[in-house]
């Protein structure tokens, strides 16, 4: 089964619901989020450091008097008291408190511990004095109740609220500074998109890169500027391109018009000759008069699509006045005008033309645009439909050229009506579609194209 494929003037609207993202506060939000995303970690990171100084404060406390207590035990063969009186010496594992031996079941190598009524205990395992004289049971323990030496635990909840409101405050200076950097940042972007939005290319000051600061945004003004400029010299050489195609042409066409009226004005037979060279004379007078008319319609319809591709080449939309046309009229004149393609056809097959009788109504616009659409379209049916039929109808203000052809191949479907992409067996250069699909973004007609068995191709206007 062929793709199918419907082509419409959407891109406009699609572009116009995107949503427009600030740089400023794109730069706010984003250093919002790392300046509490720092302070954050550096007020754990405080937090904990205070934690594990005052930790080993006591521990050194502890430390200094286990060694003390050791010398001592060494010089009277017994263990002095502690001399702080929050510590005690307990000489035995069972000897401790039974908080104490509770916890140290389920962790042995604990070393802090929590009592109740806020009661904080550190416990420090003492050097054994003669190993082999002692068994584990016999191993002696310093315990601290450091409750009272504890400056950070009780002032915990003042300590984060101070570290919340400093964090609030360093947000609300980042918030600050990010505005301001956003909105030094954003100002000449802003600058430089008022300076090129809308405005043609030729209306834009020359050289406006110098204008904006030598940083990133300058080197973007400086390849916009280069753009531009390339731009500029496009559309000047487009326009005169257009102009010399408007003289070198139509002047040509001109000159065989002017030509063709003055031989059917004064081209006649002299009643004179001889009955039988006369009847001759007549003969060859009909076969060049029939050749002098499709030299003439030939003429008049050159000089119409010259006009209509000069306009589409302009973007000119009022160059050409609207009129009302006759479709079924223009319809059987294009038929007519490439019914050749039907009698070339090699396999011998029998192409019917049906031309629906809706097509018989008239229309209000621009004649020579109509002319060249349906030229190439019906050409294009005429061309790649070897057996069937073509059909051209007129319904719901839509005119439909559908044929029995090969179809549109499906590598190609989605993309036939750009630019020089056309199929295996086209003998052409891929223009036909192309100056269709333009013809109709020109005119503001809404052009579809369904490639199935054969090819249906639909214009609303």
């Amino acid at each position: 089964m062929m793709k199918s494929k419907i082509i419409n003037k959407s891109s406009a609207n699609e572009n116009s619901t995107n949503k427009y993202h600030s740089l400023s506060r794109r730069i706010v939000a984003q250093f919002c989020v790392f300046t509490l995303v720092l302070s954050c970690f550096y007020s754990a990171f405080v937090f904990l450091a205070m934690y594990a100084l005052e930790d080993s404060f006591i521990y050194t406390t502890m430390a200094q008097e286990a060694q003390l207590m050791q010398e001592g035990y060494q010089q009277h063969q017994q263990w002095p008291i502690p001399r702080h009186h929050y510590m005690k010496l307990y000489l035995s594992k069972e000897s401790l408190p039974e908080l104490i031996k509770v916890q140290l079941l389920t962790e042995p190598n604990a070393g802090e511990f929590f009592g109740e009524q806020g009661k904080h205990y550190h416990l420090y395992a003492l050097p054994k004095v003669a190993p082999e004289k002692q068994s584990d049971a016999e191993q002696a323990y310093l315990l601290a109740e450091v409750s009272e030496m504890l400056l950070v635990r009780p002032i915990s909840g003042f300590l984060l609220k101070a570290m919340l409101v400093v964090c609030l405050v360093l947000i609300i200076i980042a918030c600050t500074i990010a505005w301001l950097l956003g909105r030094s940042t954003a100002r000449p972007l802003q600058r430089l998109a008022d300076l090129v939005d809308g405005v043609a290319p030729e209306n834009i000051p020359d050289k406006f890169a110098q204008r904006f600061p030598n940083n990133e945004i300058g080197l973007l003004a400086q390849t916009l500027e280069n753009t531009l400029g390339q731009i500029k010299s496009a559309l000047i050489r487009e326009k005169h391109f257009t102009r010399d195609v408007s003289h070198e042409l139509r002047t040509p066409v001109a000159i065989i018009k002017n030509a063709v009226e003055v031989y059917q004005t004064s081209h006649t037979l002299d009643p004179e000759l001889p009955q039988q060279q006369l009847l001759q004379q007549q003969l060859k007078q009909q076969a060049t008069d029939a050749l002098i008319k499709r030299i003439s319609d030939a003429s008049v319809q050159m000089e119409q699509t010259v006009t209509t591709l000069l306009s589409l080449a302009r973007n000119e939309h009022t160059s050409v006045a609207k009129s009302s046309v006759n479709l079924l009229a223009l319809v059987e004149q294009a038929v007519i005008d490439h019914s050749y393609l039907l009698a070339n056809k090699t396999n011998g097959n029998l192409v019917e033309v049906l031309v629906s009788d809706n097509t018989n109504v008239n229309l209000t616009l621009q004649p020579g645009m109509l002319k060249v659409l349906l030229d190439n379209l019906i050409s294009n049916a005429f061309q790649y439909t070897n057996a069937g039929e073509v059909l051209i109808s007129y319904e719901n203000n839509q005119l439909v050229i559908a044929d029995t052809g090969s179809g549109i191949e499906a590598s190609i479907v989605d993309k036939v009506t750009e630019l020089m992409v056309k199929g295996s067996q086209s003998t052409g250069y891929g223009f036909g579609l192309s100056i269709v699909k333009r013809l109709c973004e020109h005119q503001g007609w809404q052009l579809s194209l369904k490639s199935e068995q054969g090819t249906q191709i639909s214009v609303r206007f």
